[in-house]
């Protein structure tokens, strides 16, 4: 039997929130305990908003530092510092994980282990200081406020879709977990996030920068995406939250290669 799905956008939009920040909004009353993650996969659509929100913190924090006088370096830093205490490091935690199961896992049973374990390791640490360095130094790079803003908002949107379209993409590694439980997005689902991350990149960026974040992102996603499928037969929410992670950062280097 299908899991029946959120028909109230608003619902789905609170939901996704809940889901990929840390903001306390109120949960929305629930029949059945298990109902939450039958809606996940559908409620999913809507990450790309939720990366404009994440995004727009970071672009705020980015320019509040510039106006009280702080250097790029510290801005950038800080700006990554809020965007991760936002979602409470939760695609940053996929990406340790995955780098850990894949780098240290004899095989796909160890590498799931590995991956299930919440103690990081060597490669999930080297994976999460290179990834942050170089996010903190693409922003630098940008430099200008309004450059910044653009970037983080559009990556952190466009890298969400990339993300939600793995969901569909890879089938589960294992018989157990979110998500599997959720299963699979109907292409319906897919197509509502890929518009919304599409309108925030024609409303903000010139057709030249669109395509570089579409082709570096949609690279990156699809490398790990393909690792994925080898390493292991497929994903897991750590697996998810690296691609979100890769394909994000691919987006900013694009940028920062066009602007």
């Amino acid at each position: 039997m299908s899991p029946r799905r959120i028909r109230n956008p608003l619902r789905d939009i609170a939901f996704t929130l809940r889901f990929l920040t840390r903001f306390p909004l109120p949960a929305a009353p629930m029949p059945d305990p298990a109902e939450d993650v039958a809606q996940f996969a559908a409620a999913l659509r809507y990450a790309p908003l939720a990366g404009v929100i994440i995004g727009g913190v970071g672009a705020a924090i980015y320019a509040l530092c510039l106006w009280l006088g702080l250097g790029p370096l510290l801005a950038a830093a800080l700006a990554v510092a809020a965007m991760l205490l936002t979602t409470g490091a939760l695609h940053e935690d996929g990406l340790s994980d995955v780098a850990d199961g894949f780098g240290g896992g004899r095989d796909r049973d160890h590498k799931l282990a590995i991956m299930a374990d919440s103690r990081i390791g060597t490669y999930g640490t080297a994976a999460l200081i290179l990834c942050l360095l170089l996010r903190i130094a693409a922003l630098v790079e940008l430099h200008d406020v309004a450059r910044v803003s653009i970037a983080l908002i559009a990556s952190a949107s466009l890298s969400r879709a990339f993300m939600y379209t793995g969901m569909r993409l890879l089938p589960s590694a294992k018989q157990a977990g979110l998500s599997y439980e959720a299963g699979a997005p109907d292409w319906r689902d897919i197509a509502v996030a890929g518009l919304l991350a599409a309108f925030v990149l024609v409303i903000a960026l010139p057709v030249g920068a669109i395509l570089a974040m579409l082709l570096s992102g949609g690279a990156a996603a699809l490398l790990l995406a393909c690792l994925a499928k080898r390493q292991i037969g497929g994903q897991t929410g750590d697996v998810l939250g690296a691609i979100q992670q890769v394909s994000e950062l691919a987006c900013l280097m694009a940028l920062c290669a066009i602007f």
